[in-house]
Formats: structure tokens, C-alpha cells, sequence
């Protein structure tokens, strides 16, 4: 299937020709996730978008399929159960963008957690979230806390925790389960924004879509619509006059990065702020990135930002855990701000707010999905089809099987599982260098791309010249030609945040390659010079913002 941004009209002539059983609009984990159950189950499934895949919440998050820990805290039992068995599968479906990340829990006299507490919390989460055996909890003293990290505040430390969480690239992840959804047969397109719920007899059963990069107007019509748009949940509720009872309430978090000669942190650290809040310091490609802060949004939801407070509560975080390191605002390299579509119900507290999902179906028959959490995101697709599967049979059409998609591979995933991906990244890393690049490129590649790295190395090798001409590194020349060709990236902020993570872990690298990619892009696009200036300013203000906050 076709999945090229050069080729975006034909796959709207391909969706408005269709006979869709399933329509999503929506192109973040959740949505990708409902794309991929539907076109393994045998539906005939579109997506639209109308930012960039993973624009919103799934590229702003802590980038940890969570074991669920810190719901034990509230007895939420049954999702600790859940969430740790998908995390499980979610590692083991995609083992080159999700891996084992050792965590350490320290423990200080008077805070939540306590020697006690700590082990029996880890050992009952171990037994609920079926942790493998390898990967079980242990208790350290406080001169092994110590030896592990040596930033950690010694004061009145009395030991910590260790156990397993799961790090990955959270966008990354979306686009290799929307790649499998579109090798499954599915349709799907960003910068497609629905402005319009079409009706029949009162029933809704298409969409209409404004392409945000030409302006065309495309009608796509479907047997079911889904509504999984993450933060505009809502708005789309409205558009169908069926936003009522319960409704979202926007967080937003932020996270800082630091470079790891600043900010040297050994070992990934899970704290408790002296408010009482969860804050991750997580070591990763060189950089230690902390977060999360959580405060009620009212802004824009297209564009949350950091401001003074945000990065000050967190960087007093890291001060108050990581006393040695004094670290301030000048070491600040970059950051993000993602918002949390949580479900609220009228008359409770915020801090009642749940993080469970929740779907709801209006009289027009529109079905929408809010809430969850990206771990879950394949069980959410699953109840979401299990409801439009249901319905579709009740219609007189076909019956459809249950979910399919336990356990297969997403794109990039065909490495043998989690056993055989060391053995797999080892093999590549070698065919990577034997092209001529450096063990660490190669290595990289081979842990952003999996098994499609293939086709990176092919461009790599094949296209030196082009690159050349074009004024772009080789390796840059494949990623870019690999994001536009297979990936659907067509503005520059698409390739530097969404397909490779750049602007938050290597910003300097998008300050190095940012014009000579756009202008590739724009040669290749047919860009007019008013869209060359207003893509290169979309980028240029992300990467101020990633450095600078808003004035609160």
C-alpha cells in the first residue's frame, strides 16, 4: 500500500472511491491503534488527520509504555493487571522502539514511599502486571543506591526500589502501527481536518475533510465513524450536538532536557516531589530528560507550551533529588509540553479525574474514544471494533473476528521478537558499517527503524550522489527520503520532531541540517517561496520555544 507524500491525492481519490466500513478521524496512538484492529480484522478502514501523526498527546508524553506503578498508589488494581500485560505485548510486538528500562525508586525518611511499602508495593506489582522473572523487583541499601546514581540526594535516604519500566519513542511507535495499519490495507492521511459531520436520517455516516496544505474539500463517506482525536474529543462532540454528561478536562505536562555532560545522570530515577507528585529522570542517547508537571489547560490545544512556572517547578525537582548537580534554567537544551485529554465528570474533584478510557456512542451513532493511556492503546482499539463489529453484524452485514492483533509484529517489528532483537541489532549495526557508516549511526538506525532498516541502508548506498547534489548528508538524505516516501512526513517540523525526535534530544543536529532539508523539501514539493518562509518560521519557533518559555 501507498503511503508517500508524494502521493497524497491519489490517496484521497482512493478514500472518497472506497467503500469504508470504518472511519477514524484521528491519527495518534489511539487512532492508529483502531486503523490497524479494524484492517487485520477484514474492515475496510480510513484515517484522517488534521495536524501530523502523533502532533498532539502521543509525542509529547514521558515516552514510557508504564507498567502502570503508580496506580497501586490508588488501588486501581485491575489496571495495574491490564496495563502490565499490554506493556508486555506492546515490547514485544515493536522490541526496536520499546525497551527495558531499569528504574530506581528511592525511599527517604518521612516521604510516601518506605522500605516497607516499597518492596510490598513492587511485589504485588510484579504479581499483578505478570513481570517476567529476569525483570522482578529488588531493594537496594543506601550505599548500592548510591553506587548506582551518585547525584541522588543522600540526606535521609534509607534505599530504593528497582524495577522495570519501558522506554520508547511514543511517536515513533504511532507511526509504526499506522505503517502496519496502511500494509494491512488501511487508508490513511494527515493534514485532513474534518469540518463537517455528514448526516443521513439523523445517523452520521461520513466526513468532510479540508486538506490543510491546498485547501481542497473531499467528502469520505463510512458505515461507522470514530471519533479519536485525543484533545478535540470533544470538539468533534460538539460538531455532532452530543457533547454532554461526561467531558474531557486538559492537562498539561512538560518535560526538560539536559545534555548528559551537564546533567550526568547513570540510572533512570522515579521520585516524589515534596508535593506529592511523580517526577521521571530518564537518562537516554546521551541527554537526561525529566518531567512531568500537571496542571488544568484552557489554552490552545493545538499549541500548549511551557511557561516560567512549568520549567521552574521541574528544574526545582531536579534540585531537590539531585542537590549535586545544581543545575538552573541556562543548562535548559530543550523541552516539550503535551496535554492529557482525562475524562471529567460534573461535581468531582480533579483529583478524581480518571486516567481510565471511556467510549461513548451518541443517538447519531457516532462513536468516540477518550481518555487511556498509550499503553493501552491496543485494548482500547480492541473494545472500540468489538462495538463496531457488533453493530455492523446487527446491520446486516458480514461478522467479524475478534482482535488479531496480539501477536503481530507493527512495522519495523519482523526482528524476531524481544529474544532475538540484541541478536538482530547486532547484524545490522555490522551491515550498516560495512556501508561505511560509524558503528553509533548504524546502531541508531537500526533502534529507530527495525527491520525496515533495509530500505535506509539501500538509500544510504545507492543515492551518495543525489545527496551530494542536493547539499544533504547521505544518512540525512535516507532518513528524509524514508519519511517522505514511507512515512507521509511533508513539512520540515513533520521529519525533525515526529519521525526522528530530533528537536528534543539532538536539536543542535536540526540547527546543523534544517535548510538544507527544507530546501530539499521545497525543491521536491514544488514549495512556493510564501511556503518555504512559513515552514522554516513554524520550525524556527518550536526550536525557540524548546529552549524558551512562554511568559506566564
Amino acid at each position: 500500500m501507498v503511503f508517500s507524500s508524494l502521493q497524497r491525492a491519489e490517496t484521497y481519490t482512493k478514500m472518497e472511491n472506497a467503500s469504508l466500513d470504518v472511519l477514524v478521524i484521528g491519527g495518534g496512538i489511539t487512532g492508529a491503534g483502531i486503523a490497524l484492529d479494524a484492517a487485520t480484522r477484514g474492515m475496510k478502514v480510513a484515517v484522517v488527520e488534521m495536524q501530523d501523526f502523533a502532533a498532539g498527546t502521543s509525542s509529547r508524553s514521558t515516552k514510557l509504555v508504564h507498567g502502570g506503578l503508580r496506580y497501586l498508589k490508588q488501588f486501581e488494581v485491575k489496571m495495574v493487571a491490564e496495563v502490565g500485560k499490554e506493556r508486555a505485548i506492546v515490547y514485544e510486538n515493536g522490541p526496536h522502539v520499546t525497551t527495558p528500562e531499569w528504574m530506581m525508586l528511592p525511599f527517604y525518611k518521612g516521604g510516601t514511599f518506605g522500605p516497607f511499602s516499597t518492596n510490598i508495593g513492587l511485589r504485588v506489582y510484579d504479581f499483578l502486571a505478570g513481570v517476567k522473572k529476569s525483570e522482578r523487583r529488588k531493594m537496594f541499601s543506601v550505599q548500592e543506591a548510591v553506587k548506582r546514581e551518585p547525584l541522588l540526594n543522600k540526606q535521609d535516604l534509607r534505599g530504593a526500589g528497582y524495577y522495570v519500566e519501558y522506554k520508547t519513542d511514543d511517536a515513533r511507535l504511532t507511526m509504526e502501527v499506522m505503517k502496519k495499519a496502511v500494509e494491512k490495507g488501511a487508508l490513511s492521511i494527515n493534514y485532513a481536518k474534518v469540518v463537517e459531520l455528514l448526516y443521513k436520517d439523523n445517523k452520521v455516516v461520513g466526513v468532510e475533510v479540508e486538506d490543510q496544505i491546498n485547501g481542497s474539500r473531499h467528502n469520505i463517506y463510512a458505515k461507522k465513524i470514530v471519533n479519536a482525536a485525543g484533545p478535540w474529543v470533544d470538539t468533534i462532540r460538539e460538531k455532532d450536538n452530543s457533547k454532554k454528561g461526561k467531558t474531557l478536562q486538559l492537562t498539561k505536562g512538560i518535560h526538560l532536557v539536559f545534555d548528559g555532560e551537564r546533567f550526568p545522570l547513570k540510572q533512570a530515577i522515579y521520585f516524589d516531589t515534596p508535593d506529592g507528585r511523580m517526577v521521571f529522570a530518564i537518562p537516554r542517547e546521551g541527554k537526561t530528560y525529566v518531567g512531568t508537571t500537571d496542571t488544568v489547560y484552557k489554552g490552545d490545544i493545538s499549541h500548549p507550551t511551557m511557561t516560567e512556572k512549568d520549567r521552574d517547578y521541574v528544574i526545582d525537582a531536579i534540585n531537590y533529588m539531585f542537590p549535586d548537580a545544581g543545575i538552573n534554567s541556562e543548562d535548559v537544551e530543550s523541552s516539550w509540553a503535551g496535554l492529557r485529554p482525562l475524562i471529567h465528570e460534573e461535581g468531582k474533584d480533579p483529583s478524581e479525574i480518571s486516567r481510565k478510557d471511556e467510549i461513548f456512542v451518541s443517538e447519531s451513532n457516532l462513536i468516540s474514544i477518550a481518555g487511556g493511556k498509550l499503553t493501552g492503546y491496543r485494548k482500547m482499539a480492541e473494545s472500540v471494533l468489538d462495538i463496531v463489529a457488533e453493530q455492523l453484524e446487527k446491520d446486516g452485514g458480514q461478522s467479524y473476528p475478534g482482535t488479531q492483533t496480539e501477536h503481530l509484529p507493527i512495522s519495523g517489528g519482523d526482528v524476531g521478537g524481544s529474544q532475538g532483537f540484541p541478536a538482530f541489532l547486532q547484524k545490522k549495526t555490522q551491515e550498516g558499517m560495512a556501508l561505511g557508516l560509524s558503528e553509533a549511526t548504524a546502531k541508531q538506525l537500526v533502534q529507530r527503524y527495525g527491520s525496515n532498516v533495509d530500505v535506509l541502508f539501500h538509500l544510504f548506498d545507492t543515492d551518495k550522489n543525489k545527496a551530494e547534489q542536493v547539499n544533504l548528508e547521505p544518512v540525512v538524505y535516507a532518513m528524509l527520503r524514508y519519511a517522505i516516501e514511507h512515512e507521509l512526513a511533508y513539512k520540515p517540523v513533520d521529519f525533525f520532531i515526529r519521525r526522528t525526535g530530533a528537536i528534543f534530544f539532538h536539536i543542535e543536529w536540526v540547527r546543523t541540517h534544517k535548510e538544507s532539508v527544507i530546501n530539499y523539501m521545497g525543491e521536491l514539493f514544488n514549495w512556493t517561496e510564501e511556503r518555504i518562509n512559513e515552514y522554516t518560521e513554524e520550525l524556527d519557533q518550536l526550536l525557540h520555544e524548546a529552549t524558551h518559555p512562554v511568559v506566564s
